[in-house]
């Protein structure tokens, strides 16, 4: 059994709140950025080389290698294979999708002889940098807790501290459209207590309190998340002496996110007659906006062999407009006889889907790099190859959410206990990735690994993803082509629901992938 005390249900916070649980804030800032194939086989480690338009999204002073122009196009396909734990019950899933990755085009050019300032670069590339396509699918049986307590505890709570009854939750937009359809469904009712006293409750919990134990459900849940983060990016470099390299690029990332989730919850007694038979939850919410960042570097180039990287990512300040509804199906035989069903938009909004203005901060990224280049010669052709590696530090704990006032179109929402459970949920990790090239006349060879770090704060929590890279390249004459192949390891864990006043249990999750990348490009 896996469990979690402490934490607390951020999704149910209030019905006007579209509060996001804590995980969703890493699809923003965890995890690797899509590089061009060149880079993607070393790992991703660009924070000390140059002559690449990836350095638009790592570190922008490598844009001061160019004296020259390129345009770049790089297609590539993902595969994604996930095996879901949920309490000793394991289940797979798959999801493939083609991608881009940067595609644009570096304008460099040579400055006059005489000067220091040897040259200079400007650069415009789209990318898709963040890729949200994904199934998880996870299953077990549960004999300790129920979804049906989240909005039990609610009510519960409510009632006890203003004296309000279910039927003055029901359509009330302070209170959370879960508990609202739990009240709707009877799926929570008054019931009365093992002392005899009526309370609130969840009908799932039934025979747990009447009889003592008498409790079990197999508990299924499904998430399909979709779209990506698609990032505009303007960059300037310029190159002293060909010793020191200094850039900047401003990025526009445009978010186009979904997802989809089922929880269903049935009675696994076998008893007919507890006034439980299922509860089947499906939600959908979507996310699009905007935001803007700028990224910062320089590499120096202390000897022919050694170059040395410094960047800093500024925290994207996004701009964010959430959408969302659900659909609750309850059964609770005798209870209430046959299936009552709930839809927010439908019977609980007016026939308004509920949208959530809001903005979001996502973290700082400070990189350090090296590279030691083999036979550094000013002529490329006569280059054998290097080994380049990065360190990370991003600072998760400073995700932070932002609310919007209802003149500016919000509905005025603070935030306040979101980010403190961020801050407590989260920790800053490393990221570390190493890779290396070696040249041979026209044809190159790559390989490369990256490693980035556990987020989460609580020990009982184990994620990280890994990254086993290897690539082929070829440059001859003004055209060059790379190919890369990308195994994914990832480790994971995700919470069907949340519980305030109990253990939480969790899933862990463990994903394979693979992604070929292709970037095909032009001198001119």
């Amino acid at each position: 059994m896996k469990k979690l005390s402490g934490i607390v249900c951020l999704s149910l916070l209030a019905g006007t709140a579209m509060a996001q649980v804590p995980e969703d804030v890493l699809k923003y800032s965890w995890g690797p950025t899509n590089q061009s194939a060149r880079i993607n086989a070393v790992g991703g480690a660009m924070g000390a080389l140059g002559g690449d338009i990836s350095a638009l999204y790592s570190n922008p002073a490598g844009l001061g290698f160019y004296k020259t122009t390129d345009i770049v196009v790089s297609p590539g396909f993902n595969f994604l294979k996930n095996k879901g734990n949920f309490r000793g019950t394991d289940t797979t899933s798959n999801e493939s999708k083609f991608g881009l990755g940067p595609t644009g085009v570096v304008f460099g050019w040579p400055k006059h002889t005489q000067s220091k300032w040897r040259s200079s670069s400007f650069s415009i590339g789209v990318n898709r940098t963040v890729n949200f396509n994904n199934k998880i699918a996870y299953t077990g049986y549960n004999d300790f807790s129920s979804f049906g307590e989240v909005y039990a505890s609610e009510a519960a709570s409510r009632s006890q501290q203003s004296g309000e009854t279910l039927e003055d939750m029901l359509y009330n937009k302070t209170v959370s459209y879960g508990t609202q359809m739990g009240i709707y469904t009877y799926l929570i009712d008054p019931i009365v207590d093992q002392n005899g006293e009526t309370v609130v409750g969840a009908l799932s919990q039934y025979d747990l309190i009447h009889n003592g134990g008498d409790f079990f459900v197999k508990q299924d849940r499904f998430i399909e998340t979709s779209g990506g983060i698609t990032d505009l990016a303007l960059g300037f470099a310029s190159n002293y002496n060909d010793k020191v390299y200094i850039g900047g690029s401003l990025g526009i990332p445009i978010v186009n996110y979904k997802r989809n989730t089922t929880l269903l919850e049935t009675d696994a007694t076998g008893n007919t007659n507890n006034n439980f038979d299922f509860a089947e939850l499906k939600e959908s919410y979507s996310t699009r906006g905007a935001g803007f960042n700028l990224k910062l570097g320089t590499i120096f180039k202390p000897s022919e062999l050694i170059r040395v990287g410094l960047t800093v990512h500024t925290p994207t300040w996004y701009s964010l407009t959430d959408g969302y509804d659900a659909t609750l199906r309850v059964n609770t035989e005798a209870y209430n006889s046959g299936t009552k069903e709930v839809n927010v938009t439908r019977d609980l909004n007016s026939g308004q889907k509920p949208t959530y203005k809001y903005e979001l901060t996502s973290p700082w990224r400070f990189m350090v790099s090296g590279a030691y280049v083999l036979h550094e010669v000013e002529d490329v052709s006569k280059q054998r190859g290097f080994i380049t590696a990065d360190i990370e530090y991003v600072t998760h704990k400073s995700n932070k959410f932002r609310g919007i006032s209802e003149e500016d179109g919000g509905d005025g929402y603070e935030y306040t206990a979101e980010n403190g459970v961020i801050k407590d949920y989260y920790k800053n990790a490393f990221n570390f990735r190493l890779g290396g090239e070696l040249k041979f006349t026209t044809l190159m060879t790559r390989l490369g690994f990256a490693y980035y770090g556990n987020p989460y704060a609580d020990k009982a929590l184990k994620a990280n993803q890994m990254f086993i890279s290897g690539g082929l390249g070829y440059r001859n004459k003004g055209f060059f082509v790379d190919l890369t192949y990308v195994h994914a390891l990832q480790k994971d864990i995700s919470f069907p629901y949340r519980l305030s006043d109990k253990p939480n249990t969790f899933a862990n999750l463990r994903g394979t992938g693979s992604n070929i990348s292709l970037t095909f490009g032009i001198k001119i």
